[in-house]
C-alpha cells in the first residue's frame, strides 16, 4: 500500500465511523469494523478489543478473527499478557518479538506461538484519566510499530472508546459505567450464538460470526438482537432465523 493510498483509506475510516454514529446505531458492529480497520491500516494479523465491566474485570468485546478471539480470552483466563498490563498501567505494551518474553509472560507467550502470533502492541482505550481497556494488535512477523503507527492506533482506540460511550451519550461514572455493562454483556451474547451456530451447522466460529452480521445488517437489526434470537428466542423465530443462516453468502 502506498502513503497516498494509506492515507485516504485512513481517511475514509474515520469519516466512515463518524457516519455511523446516528441514532441506535449497533456498537458491536462498529467496533467490530473499527477492529478490522485497525488490522488492515496498521498491517498486522489480527486484532481484539477488551472492555472493562463495571468491577474492572476485562472482557472481549471484539475480534479479528478465531486466532486472535482465542488469545485474548486466554489472556483474561491466565491473567497473563501484554493487553492485561497495558489496562492496568494505562500505557502502551509493545513487544516487536515475544519470543524475548518468556520470562515476563511465559504462557502467553507459548499460546500466541501456537496461533502463529510472533508480536504484539497493545493500547490502552482511555476516557480522561480512566482505562477503560485495551486494543490489541498481534502480527505474525517479529516487527515495530513506528511512532507514526502508534499514535494511529491510539487515535483508533480512542475512537472505539467514543463508539462504546457514544450509544447512550454516556458523561457521567455512572453513565459510563452502565454503558460498559451493556457492552459486554451484548457481546456475551453474541458469542454463545456464534458456538450455537458453529456446532449446529458444523462451520467455524468466524464463519458463524460472519452470518450473525450480515443477517443483522441486512434486517437493520442489532448484532446482539440477531444473537439473543438464534440462541433463545420464541421457537418459530429462532427456526425461522437459524434456517436463514444455515446457508450463508460469502463473507462482506
Amino acid at each position: 500500500m502506498t502513503t497516498d493510498t494509506r492515507e485516504r483509506d485512513i481517511v475514509r475510516s474515520f469519516i466512515a465511523f463518524s457516519d455511523s454514529l446516528v441514532d441506535d446505531f449497533d456498537v458491536l458492529d462498529v467496533v467490530t469494523r473499527l477492529a478490522e480497520d485497525c488490522a488492515r491500516l496498521l498491517d498486522v494479523a489480527a486484532a481484539g478489543l477488551l472492555l472493562a465491566d463495571a468491577r474492572g474485570e476485562l472482557h472481549l468485546l471484539a475480534a479479528t478473527s478465531e486466532q486472535a478471539r482465542s488469545l485474548e480470552v486466554f489472556q483474561l483466563q491466565r491473567d497473563e499478557g501484554p493487553c492485561l498490563d497495558c489496562y492496568h498501567n494505562g500505557e502502551p505494551v509493545s513487544v516487536a518479538d515475544l519470543s524475548t518474553e518468556t520470562a515476563r509472560w511465559p504462557r502467553f507467550v507459548a499460546a500466541a506461538s501456537r496461533r502463529g502470533f510472533a508480536s504484539v502492541h497493545a493500547i490502552p482505550m482511555r476516557l480522561r484519566k480512566r482505562t477503560l481497556g485495551a486494543l490489541g494488535l498481534f502480527g505474525t512477523t517479529p516487527g515495530d510499530l513506528g511512532a507514526e503507527d502508534l499514535s494511529l492506533a491510539q487515535a483508533l482506540a480512542h475512537v472505539a472508546t467514543i463508539a462504546i460511550l457514544q450509544e447512550h451519550r454516556a458523561t457521567g461514572n455512572a453513565a459510563i459505567t452502565s454503558r460498559l455493562q451493556s457492552a459486554v454483556a451484548s457481546r456475551a451474547v453474541v458469542e454463545t450464538a456464534k458456538g450455537v451456530l458453529a456446532e449446529v451447522y458444523e462451520i467455524d466460529t468466524d464463519e458463524a460470526f460472519k452470518r450473525l452480521r450480515r443477517y443483522a445488517r441486512e434486517h437493520d437489526q442489532h448484532l446482539a438482537e440477531v444473537a439473543g434470537a438464534a440462541v433463545s428466542g420464541p421457537s418459530a423465530i429462532r427456526k425461522a432465523l437459524l434456517g436463514e443462516l444455515q446457508g450463508g453468502h460469502a463473507a462482506e
